[in-house]
């Protein structure tokens, strides 16, 4: 399905809204390991982010930063009648699920691995040899990935456990990584900046760190704002190497009694 503004989305379940935020170079599919479980309570809403999947990039060639990313999802929530939803993100789309509650849409946010929280914003990078060689090879893809060795080289920096993903679903997560137009001018945009804005979110926050996650880690600071929690043995994408705890995790986060989250009204926050 689609809005008139061209943003790609799938909806299942029925319950309080859960609006699903995918990262740098993924797609609505990246959450697949976990839709069943969530949608069985909750009414799932997973979107491909503008430039990512089968969403166009912003309007005019705007600068995809996580802030401009969160604006174009407004007129998305709008579109599909909600005020305000649980939001839940992986890396940039956890930034951007920082970004949208900060425009008031947001019942809660959890945050898997974000990205944004660093202490100081990172260096830029060139596009890597890897991408450039990817593209070229990308009709034989599901021939690649039928590799485990090709697994392991691409998706080592994402997952844990590279070799559990199918030869399928690793060609379509490296086609989306290679094929995304947005990929490049979001990755320079977070690089640059990083979140600073945590005292201004008035709804429960869920923090959770990946163990085996080679992208982003703690930060070395205190987040007084946020409820924490650690994901064992899981990488960048937990929804594919614990897709049990991560589920669980999500759920309970957006658990709501009473108007507030069972976590914040337990006093974890």
């Amino acid at each position: 399905m689609s809005t008139s503004a061209g943003l790609n989305y799938e909806r299942r379940g029925n319950g309080d809204p859960v609006l699903l935020l995918h990262g740098l170079g993924g797609e609505l599919g990246v959450w697949e390991p976990v839709v069943d479980a969530l949608a069985a309570q909750r009414d799932v809403i997973a979107v491909d982010l503008p430039g990512f999947g089968a969403s166009p990039p912003l309007d005019g060639g705007a600068d995809p930063t996580p802030g401009a990313i969160a604006a174009a999802l407004v007129p998305f929530l709008d579109e599909l009648g909600l005020e305000r939803a649980h939001l839940v993100g992986n890396s940039l789309g956890a930034w951007v699920a920082f970004e949208l509650a900060l425009l008031g849409r947001a019942l809660s946010v959890t945050a898997l691995a974000p990205a944004g929280l660093w202490g100081k914003p990172l260096k830029q990078r060139p596009e890597r040899p890897g991408r450039w060689i990817g593209r070229r090879l990308l009709p034989l893809m599901p021939i690649v990935m039928r590799s485990k060795r090709a697994r392991r080289l691409l998706f080592r920096w994402t997952v844990a456990y590279p070799d559990r993903l199918s030869p399928l679903v690793a060609a379509r997560m490296a086609r989306n990584y290679l094929q995304g137009p947005s990929y490049l001018a979001a990755d320079a945009a977070m690089r640059r900046s990083r979140f600073t804005r945590e005292d201004e979110l008035t709804i429960p926050v869920t923090i959770a760190w990946c163990e085996h996650d080679r992208q982003v880690g703690p930060p070395q600071r205190e987040l007084p704002w946020a409820r924490i929690v650690t994901l064992p043995d899981c990488g960048h994408l937990p929804m594919w190497d614990g897709p049990g705890l991560t589920s669980r995790t999500i759920l309970e986060a957006t658990a709501t009694e009473g108007g507030r989250t069972r976590a914040s009204a337990s006093g974890e926050m």
